[in-house]
């Protein structure tokens, strides 16, 4: 490393929602251990107070860049997308592009007391807006998506291309960069996706947040290529730019099986139950016997969906965790009522109940853990998976359903058991799911399968003496690149 590099400074720049503000501090985390580049995240000042109570490590520095929720029609006090009710994800979005002239003042005092531009800015591609600041202050915007590749390039082409306009009757489409025979259908796309035409609100605002996005570098992905073949090579004939994938970032007791801790601070956020709680309930239950139920943090259920899953559960006769919130129309971080579950249903203690933060990598860790009954998160499943741990999907929004239909059909580790917080579900169709993960033939091909792309996880970011993973050798390349610029 030499003594000009140590001067060059990359400036980050999250979307405000954790799940997206946890990859970054993984990707900075990544860069510093490479390079010795100054990195700086800039985000709201309430964001900064988050990110500061998950970070570890000083040399990583943060900076506020003024915002009130309030001023764009977001409920007051609110910064990110934690337990934001839908409704308001586009008033969320919409109101990113205030931050625009804040980070180039940022910017432009920081190339004054640096003497030059930063040496790129590495933005959240929902952050497209900053490809034109970063043009405006004589540097670069590199493109970061949080999610995988897959879920990423059908999240991107259908709101840029609308292709399920010419769904076919049985609502059947393709989309670009995808082979013709990989299929779509119309009803697996949330309900303001499947309305799109391109003069509606959300087309209008997503697709001018995204299309700067296409402007940058290249793009950074939080996945490992020989887990998404399929994902990777349609995300570069999406964008049609360089794709470095580059993840997971999870903490090293995740990927050194064995370990009997994980390390790291993740989340900065108090338990519902600790992880040695958990873990002492795991611990008495056989192998591969427990389902593990979270549907992510700004996610919860319908009132009856929340009765049939419970009664579901209760047939099934297997020991569950269960991270549970109020029904959608309640206020998800308030009282839980009794009445939402069937009477006795907690008493009968088949499984716990965590009604706040539950130990998430503590409990994909534990051997006990044999499913995972989810909203298809990126986060979530690589976590999940990274563990050798099989999938029952239900998407709820964003790129869930491909990240869902990509877990099924390319992966075989998923089956889905619903989507959305609108369908009906039996407490059969519970039972059966429940029962063709944990019991069937079927549910030992998809736990071989989850524990061979585990495999490939742990190797992508595994170096030795005589070889260095993939997700490293992209990261190399990507620094790279950055440096043929510095010398520019």
């Amino acid at each position: 490393m030499g003594g000009s590099e140590c001067a060059e400074h990359i400036v980050m720049l999250p979307f405000m929602a954790h799940g997206h503000m946890i990859p970054f501090l993984g990707l900075a985390k990544q860069i510093k251990q490479t390079t010795a580049f100054k990195l700086t995240i800039v985000t709201t000042p309430l964001n900064v107070q988050y990110l500061t109570s998950c970070i570890d490590d000083p040399e990583i520095r943060l900076a506020a860049l003024p915002f009130t929720g309030a001023d764009h029609g977001l409920p007051p006090g609110v910064e990110n997308t934690e337990a934001l009710p839908l409704r308001y994800m586009f008033t969320m979005v919409q109101s990113t592009v205030a931050l625009k002239d804040p980070l180039r003042n940022f910017i432009s005092d920081m190339a004054a007391k640096d003497r030059k531009p930063p040496l790129c800015i590495i933005s959240d591609v929902f952050m497209g807006w900053a490809s034109e600041v970063a043009r405006s202050c004589g540097t670069v915007n590199v493109g970061f998506s949080t999610s995988g590749a897959y879920g990423t390039a059908c999240y991107m082409s259908i709101w840029r291309d609308l292709p399920h306009l010419a769904a076919s009757d049985y609502g059947e489409f393709t989309v670009p960069a995808f082979p013709d025979s990989c299929r779509f259908n119309v009803s697996k796309l949330h309900p303001f996706m499947r309305a799109a035409n391109g003069e509606d609100s959300w087309s209008k605002v997503f697709r001018s947040t995204i299309s700067g996005c296409f402007e940058s570098i290249g793009w950074l992905c939080n996945t490992v290529k020989e887990i998404e073949p399929l994902g990777s090579d349609a995300l570069g004939k999406c964008i049609n730019l360089p794709v470095w994938c580059i993840g997971p970032f999870l903490p090293p007791g995740m990927l050194n099986k064995g370990s009997s801790s994980i390390t790291g601070k993740r989340t900065g956020k108090d338990h519902g139950l600790s992880p040695e709680k958990c873990i002492e309930w795991l611990d008495m239950h056989s192998e591969g016997s427990v389902l593990y139920i979270s549907f992510g943090s700004q996610n919860t259920i319908s009132a009856s969906q929340m009765m049939a899953l419970a009664l579901g559960l209760e047939d099934s006769r297997k020991p569950f965790i269960w991270v549970i919130r109020p029904p959608i129309g309640f206020d998800i971080k308030g009282e839980f009522k009794s009445e939402w579950l069937p009477e006795g249903f907690t008493e009968r203690k088949q499984g716990l109940l965590i009604h706040s933060w539950a130990p998430q990598l503590e409990i994909l860790c534990h051997k006990s853990t044999g499913a995972f009954l989810s909203h298809c998160g990126w986060n979530s499943s690589i976590e999940s998976l990274s563990q050798g741990v099989p999938m029952i999907g239900w998407p709820m929004a964003g790129e869930q359903a491909f990240n869902s239909k990509m877990m099924m059909e390319e992966m075989g580790v998923c089956i889905e058991l619903t989507n959305g917080v609108q369908s009906t579900i039996l407490r059969s169709d519970v039972k059966s799911v429940i029962g063709v993960v944990l019991d069937s033939e079927k549910g030992r091909e998809m736990k071989e399968n989850a524990v061979r792309i585990g495999e490939l996880i742990r190797a992508a970011v595994r170096e030795d003496e005589t070889s260095k993973g993939s997700s490293l050798q992209a990261m190399d390349h990507f620094i790279s690149t950055l440096r043929a610029l510095q010398k520019n």
